[in-house]
């Protein structure tokens, strides 16, 4: 399976302990598992996985969770994605260095976070 990897220590997710109430909605939407149950509470497993998409905040009863949606590497995947100028800022393990052509392979680019 092919797996995103950002950059390091960029991600504006962040989790209030105090707060969470242990229910797991964040571990059900987060397309990445970067939030894991341990012994009844949320916790960060992987920050470094976070493309910031905003949806374990959305989805948080208890408004335990923050991110900054719609800025970072989940802005330029969407970007590239939909075929827009914008680098991203993550690359794609499991895959080639440059394409059948000698180009990147989209999503190998950085600088946006």
């Amino acid at each position: 399976m092919t797996r995103l990897v950002y950059l390091g220590n960029v991600s504006s997710l962040q989790l209030s302990e105090d707060r969470c109430s242990g229910c797991g909605m964040c571990t059900v939407v987060c397309p990445h598992t970067v939030m894991v149950l341990v012994d009844g509470r949320t916790v960060i497993s992987d920050l470094d996985a976070c493309m910031e998409c905003g949806a374990c905040a959305r989805n948080c009863p208890e408004d335990a969770i923050t991110v900054e949606s719609g800025v970072g590497c989940a802005q330029a995947v969407i970007n590239t994605a939909l075929g827009r100028s914008s680098v991203t800022c993550c690359t794609i393990t499991g895959e080639s260095e440059e394409d059948t052509d000698g180009t990147p392979p989209v999503g190998s680019g950085s600088g946006c976070c």
